[in-house]
């Protein structure tokens, strides 16, 4: 008999299979949102997503099930300084949980023995907050403090943290102590914004504690961004990223100043989504440089921006970016859900990131809408879009995403309808082509000959007569070294790479034809295959596309024209069948939706009335039925203009 997780497991997986092979069709409410427990929900603090972290390790099998692809038992994980800030007792032990008979939880210290100690709550309860060992808050004391942040950050051993000690000049004087990272500061700015005026001070009289600590911030601090923190995480986590921490004798609190000055990238052109005609700025590394881009595009008060951090290890910062009172309620909170439900030591970039929040991990398509350029993020954002960010990276993150919008370049919204439409149809062609040409050839060649005309099918095999491989051979092996060259290409530093590519397939496809191992028909095949690749304007969904056109060759070689049909048919219901959160990834055709007239092919920009249904925006109409009044304005009759109708 089964036990009662193993049983869960056999449901989910079958529950899985016919998610991937069965077409269902959309509920009333595109996002499902999972029933958020207790402990789960949005906007839950740090000792609640310690407590469930804890809780998942002491049942690792209760959770198996709920990581795809997991068959084996996830292993007891040590507890890292970076989540209990603890002076005393062995770090690397794990603090167990219990509830005390007050019915709260506590915690208690390893390395103290003592009476156990609930980490989240105010230090009332909790006892002294001075008493060694226990150093969730900041304490009174300025050697206790110096002691405790050079125990975590390993002091003297490492030699990038700075301790800067120093008096302010009050009468009496107060010890006190400036804590930054050497290279991520600015230190004119800390000379001229901390030290000088607090240790220039004279003669002024103030009380110890809570009185010296606001006369500091409010009158002594010109910085513009200074905000005090009693947790002891979040001024480490200040430290960690770029800020100045100023510890005062006496004052329980830490002043943490903004003086970030770390070099960093320049604004430049996008390099993985050019245009010509638009906007020629692209996101960089950092992520106050990119949520200003945005803002410089989008001048609305109605744009929300909203910090998170992910990891344990490496916390790095999230911005969740969104239009109140025009993105959907519940896509938010589920956005917000799924980055702040992420427990992992070290997340770097944004492609990390989608991996963790995507709705179906072992999908062939991006579910998540990649980009780079601040236009392509605002204009998603007026549409009913939310957009994640990351620090550390130059790519957006843009969803829910569907696979017309993914299939959208930037610079259509920039050119008339003719040419919008043409340059569509272009890049559908190359969609067509880089996943279907290859297979196509090796079902006309082994099985179809009926299919070709008859001078046609005796040049190819002319061709063909003196190749010493199956076609299969002959195509696979001009498909890898094509893929050989283009990875090379990349990873080539400067300009040889372009060159390399160019000159190496040139080169590589005229001596294999004068070798004789492959015909030349399979070089102009292949070269358009290639060619249409480069013309999908998503980078994820061209190696979604470099990825399914091997597919199609096996099926091609197996199976005939009747294998195109099953592999293109079984694309179609996975794809169907794919959701990016909640949303179904071939919307507005399947399900049909009301959306604007700009999906497949280019409208008029003014017919373009609506928001896309299926992302439920909380106004739907994007412009008035007549949105250019001027034609309405001016009404002409016998060649003279009638002013009677004005608007």
């Amino acid at each position: 008999m089964l036990s009662k997780y193993g049983w869960c497991w056999k449901v989910s997986f079958g529950e899985r299979l016919a998610r991937r092979f069965i077409f269902r069709p959309p509920q009333d409410s595109p996002f499902e949102l999972v029933n958020q427990e207790a402990g789960q929900n949005t906007g839950m603090d740090d000792a609640q997503a310690d407590d469930n972290n804890k809780s998942d390790n002491q049942a690792p099998a209760a959770g198996k099930h709920l990581q795809r692809g997991r068959g084996f038992v996830k292993p007891r994980r040590a507890v890292p300084v970076s989540d209990y800030y603890r002076c005393g007792g062995k770090t690397g032990e794990r603090h167990q949980e219990q509830v005390g008979s007050g019915g709260s939880d506590d915690v208690q210290d390893s390395g103290s023995g003592g009476n156990k100690e609930d980490r989240s709550n105010p230090a009332g309860e909790a006892g002294d907050k001075n008493e060694p060992g226990k150093v969730d808050e900041v304490s009174a004391s300025l050697k206790k403090n110096l002691a405790c942040f050079k125990k975590i950050f390993h002091v003297p051993t490492n030699k990038d943290v700075i301790f800067r000690e120093f008096t302010i000049g009050t009468d009496p004087p107060v010890a006190s102590a400036a804590v930054y990272v050497d290279g991520m500061t600015d230190r004119v700015l800390q000379n001229l914004s901390i030290l000088e005026p607090l240790m220039l001070l004279s003669s002024l009289s103030l009380d110890r504690g809570p009185a010296l600590l606001d006369t500091v911030v409010r009158h002594l601090l010109p910085g513009n961004q200074v905000d005090t923190r009693a947790e002891m995480r979040d001024v480490v986590d200040g430290v960690l990223m770029g800020s100045t921490v100023i510890l005062v004798d006496s004052c329980s609190q830490a002043i943490i100043v903004e003086t970030k000055g770390w070099e960093h990238r320049n604004v430049e052109r996008p390099t993985s989504e050019m245009v010509i005609l638009g906007p020629q700025e692209g996101f960089t590394e950092t992520l106050r440089v990119n949520t200003a881009l945005i803002r410089k595009s989008l001048h609305s008060p109605d744009l929300v921006t909203e910090f998170l951090k992910v990891g344990r290890v490496n916390r790095v910062d999230c911005a969740i970016m969104y239009l109140a009172g025009l993105t959907n309620t519940q896509l938010v909170e589920e956005v917000k859900r799924r980055v702040s439900s992420i427990s992992t030591d070290f997340i770097i970039e944004s492609g990390m990131l989608e991996q963790f929040i995507e709705d179906n991990p072992f999908s062939l398509f991006p579910q998540t809408h990649t980009t780079e350029r601040p236009d392509r993020v605002v204009a998603g954002l007026v549409q009913g879009q939310a957009v994640i960010l990351s620090d550390g990276s130059p790519f957006a993150l843009l969803v829910p995403a569907t696979f017309f919008s993914i299939f959208q370049a930037s610079e259509d919204a920039y050119v008339r309808w003719p040419y919008g439409s043409m340059l569509r149809i272009i890049r559908l062609i190359g969609l067509l082509l880089a996943t279907f040409l290859p297979g196509f050839y090796m079902a006309v060649v082994n099985y179809h000959h009926e299919m070709i005309p008859t001078d046609l099918l005796m040049s190819i095999t002319a061709a063909r007569e003196n190749v010493p491989f199956p076609s299969i051979v002959e195509v696979l092996l001009m498909e890898v070294s094509f893929e050989l060259i283009r990875e090379a290409g990349i990873r080539i530093p400067g300009i040889i790479g372009p060159t390399l590519s160019i000159v190496g397939a040139l080169i590589l496809g005229q001596a294999a034809v004068a070798a004789g191992i492959v015909s030349p028909i399979l070089i102009i095949i292949v070269a358009l295959t290639a060619t249409g690749s480069y013309v999908i304007p998503n980078y994820s969904l061209s190696l979604t596309v470099r990825l399914l056109q091997f597919v199609y060759i096996f099926l091609g070689a197996v199976m005939g024209i009747y294998g195109l049909m099953l592999g293109f048919f079984i694309q179609l219901h996975l794809m169907a069948a794919t959701k990016s959160f909640g949303v179904p990834y071939l919307a507005p055709l399947a399900p049909l939706a009301r959306s604007s007239s700009d999906l497949l092919f280019k409208g008029h920009v003014w017919q373009q009335e609506y928001r896309p249904e299926y992302l439920l925006p909380q106004d739907i109409r994007r412009q008035p039925a007549i949105s250019r009044r001027w034609i309405n304005r001016f009404r002409f009759k016998g060649g003279k203009v009638n002013n009677d109708r004005r608007r």
